[in-house]
């Protein structure tokens, strides 16, 4: 597949660090996959991909990287427990996650490494680690992303771009990449709020300070709700003191939420007493913290997924934790999206949902929601449903296989 003009202006700039800021789709994995290829052509290099985590990095990757190198005939040795492929010219390719001990990343002389959403790995992973792996003055580095606010080092290294000769710095949308057509963009300003398409589609440093919930509005999202005779959804927190359930119901994508549960020194067990107390006899959709398959509260080794489960409730739960971000401009989307329309409302007796969306705020120059306040517990049980039915995640239509070159 050939590059688009601004992959071109990546691949063709002679710095030795390259940063790459961009929009959605806008084919930074393609790019990412063809520069790992490329410097693993030459023999005997070691040639890193590096995710927040370890699982995104399987996901994001590993597939499309193998692929590639069968096609072209490059592989001698393929592990799937390391995620590294050995090519018969002796380089070797290998993904990484930056989740755990940075020891892990260690001590490996490295000729080539790519960082995927390296605004969400921490800073040290690069400064005490990585960066050191690459002493060898020909060995380089892509750092690719979507942009995360200002005051950070993902900024911070975007900016070295206009200082340092060994820098350069890209920014571009997601139209620009020539993935995405325009009426998907424009579905997109109906479902996300007005920042976040602009940091997400159009590449835009956002500043981050003050509320989480920036949409939220008392006048606009408060109002007086009935309850209907369609399904009860709940979102849930399973924090024990206290626990939290978000009750909502949905009419026609718009969200009205009519009760709240909030439960100190409990658990699981009387949550769900609770819920079947204020609502018997009706359909009970939940949607609790994904940790549900794992954490248990209960006697005898039950999760809290077998308890919601036994107790009848419909259980809609991702395999994994959405990222933080993701969950919170999930809401934000909700409370206004980017053409002003509001698919969100409150009950004026749901005191604790009302006061977390309008108090919950960003930790000082940070993009880190402060968990000192107590306000994130309810916020994250209505952010673990809000992301599983309306993630700001768009399913795309898969493009067809193409050739390229890695000259």
């Amino acid at each position: 597949m050939p590059l688009t003009a601004p992959q071109k202006q990546v691949v063709e700039s002679k710095a030795r660090f390259k940063v790459l800021v961009t929009g959605r789709r806008f084919g930074k994995t393609h790019l990412a996959i063809r520069q790992l290829i490329k410097h693993a052509s030459k023999p005997n290099k070691k040639v890193w991909f590096v995710c927040p985590t370890y699982r995104q990095a399987k996901q994001v990757c590993w597939l499309a990287l193998k692929d590639r190198l069968l096609e072209l005939k490059w592989v001698k040795k393929t592990n799937e427990s390391d995620l590294s492929i050995n090519l018969v010219n002796g380089s070797i390719i290998a993904l990484r996650g930056a989740d755990r001990s940075y020891d892990s990343l260690r001590g490996v002389g490295l000729d080539y490494l790519v960082m995927d959403e390296f605004a969400d790995i921490a800073s040290e992973a690069w400064f005490e680690v990585l960066r050191a792996t690459l002493s060898d003055r020909k060995g380089g580095a892509m750092f690719t992303g979507t942009p995360r606010g200002y005051g950070n080092w993902a900024y911070d290294l975007f900016c070295k771009g206009a200082e340092d000769n060994d820098w350069d710095s890209f920014q571009f949308t997601t139209l620009d990449g020539g993935q995405v057509d325009d009426a998907e963009v424009e579905q997109a300003m109906n479902d996300l709020d007005e920042r976040t398409f602009r940091q997400e589609y159009l590449a835009t440093f956002e500043t981050y300070a003050g509320a989480i919930y920036y949409n939220f509005d008392r006048e606009q999202n408060v109002k007086r709700l009935k309850i209907d005779e369609t399904a009860i959804h709940i979102g849930m927190d399973f924090n024990i003191d206290p626990m939290s359930a978000a009750v909502f119901q949905l009419n026609q994508n718009i969200i009205n939420f009519i009760d709240e549960i909030v439960i100190y020194s409990s658990n699981t067990e009387e949550l769900v007493k609770e819920i079947k107390t204020r609502y018997a006899d009706r359909q009970i959709i939940v949607y609790p913290d994904p940790a549900c398959r794992q954490r248990k509260t209960s006697a005898g080794g039950k999760t809290d997924l077998n308890i919601l489960q036994n107790a009848g409730f419909t259980v809609r739960v991702k395999n994994a934790h959405p990222q933080v971000r993701d969950r919170i401009n999930a809401v934000n989307s909700r409370l206004k999206n980017t053409n002003e329309q509001r698919m969100m409302f409150i009950d004026t007796k749901c005191k604790n949902i009302i006061r977390g969306l309008e108090r919950h705020l960003y930790k000082e120059g940070t993009t880190q929601p402060d968990k000192d306040s107590g306000f994130d517990h309810m916020n994250d049980a209505i952010g673990y449903a809000v992301d599983y039915l309306f993630p700001i995640r768009k399913q795309y239509t898969k493009q067809l296989p193409q050739r390229w070159s890695v000259k």
